[in-house]
């Protein structure tokens, strides 16, 4: 029996409230308890010089998860791999920070003042960027902003497939040309309008694309298992879940534990980590995300055929008894 006009309005006036909290728990909360643990950074010199620097930054229990290397050389690499987030190196002259604001411009910020604070009162310690943001996005704004319209466009994706009905090539053909085309779109944008990437022009555009693949494919996946409900479990699972908890702006190690690291088993989160290697690292640390993405893409090209075939094999309806066939009439004699 359906509701009636009043039950449903009581409806709307208490489902708007619970989405509202739920989605100001999802984006709130995170910024609201950020901190940083196990931060990955380097000490590098003779042992005897680095021994309290490593001291230092291990006084701060569970921040820093610090790593030793023997020269600045293999620190700069390091920092290059994606290792870690920067170094500390212990020289005649002093103490020397190597930083990187492209992996993370809040992390680099923290490092600074975690290293100001063990030097001596008075005392400047010289900072290297060694992976510099771009010129055209400084402080990384532009690039921890993309994260949230590159999840809906991927859910637009998966929903217009939906409700468009399209099924089987036609719907794997809806996602994959929508997915290539808004890569290139978005690259063009960010790349070479706004300047807030830095890296290949094409393994920018297949990161993209394959972010809006991989959560593209999966709504629609779960559309073409559930129905219409696999659209909006789709969307919370990406927009109100996956993108707060991805990590883009800042770093995973600064949200809280453990969703830093469940964040980047989900799409927006190794959209990011993706996207961030391969625009300012030559692709360094890009294999482990992009397989996170082909995986989630690969379950939802799966799904997508397995509802398809389900549909298909369904049998239709028989006819009610109690509705009597049509049948022709006779034709009017001559």
């Amino acid at each position: 029996m359906s509701a009636t006009p009043t039950r449903r309005m009581i409806g709307v006036m208490l489902l708007i409230p619970l989405i509202a909290a739920l989605a100001l728990t999802a984006f709130a909360w995170p910024a609201a308890r950020s901190a940083p643990h196990d931060l990955a950074v380097g000490v590098a010199g003779p042992a005897s010089a680095t021994a309290p620097l490593q001291q230092g930054l291990e006084r701060q229990p569970e921040v820093f998860e610090v790593h030793r290397y023997d020269d600045e050389a293999a620190a700069r690499e390091a920092i290059e791999e994606r290792d870690v987030y920067g170094a500390v190196v212990a020289t005649p002259e002093g103490t020397h920070l190597l930083t990187a604001s492209a992996a993370g411009p809040v992390v680099a910020q923290l490092l600074r003042e975690a290293v100001t604070a063990q030097a001596p009162a008075g005392t400047q310690v010289p900072v290297t960027d060694v992976v510099a943001t771009p010129a055209g996005d400084p402080r990384g704004s532009a690039f921890g902003a993309s994260m949230l319209p590159l999840t809906l466009g991927g859910v637009a994706t998966g929903a217009l497939v939906s409700l468009l009905a399209l099924r089987g090539v036609r719907a794997l053909g809806a996602v994959f040309g929508a997915a290539a085309l808004a890569g290139l779109t978005a690259t063009a944008l960010a790349h070479s309008w706004l300047g807030a990437l830095a890296g290949d022009w094409w393994l920018e555009a297949g990161a993209f694309g394959l972010a809006v693949l991989a959560i593209g494919a999966t709504v629609a996946g779960l559309a073409s298992l559930i129905g219409k409900a696999g659209i909006g479990l789709g969307a919370f699972l990406m927009v109100l879940i996956g993108n707060p908890f991805s990590g883009v702006s800042g770093a995973p190690e600064l949200l809280p534990e453990p969703f830093g690291a469940i964040g980047q088993l989900l799409p927006p989160g190794a959209s990011g980590s993706m996207l961030r290697s391969v625009a300012f690292f030559d692709g360094n640390a890009a294999g482990t995300p992009a397989l996170t993405l082909a995986i989630w893409a690969a379950l939802g090209v799966a799904a997508v055929l397995v509802g398809t075939r389900r549909t298909v094999t369904t049998p239709e309806t028989p006819p009610s008894p109690e509705t009597p066939a049509r049948t022709r009439e006779p034709a009017p004699a001559a």
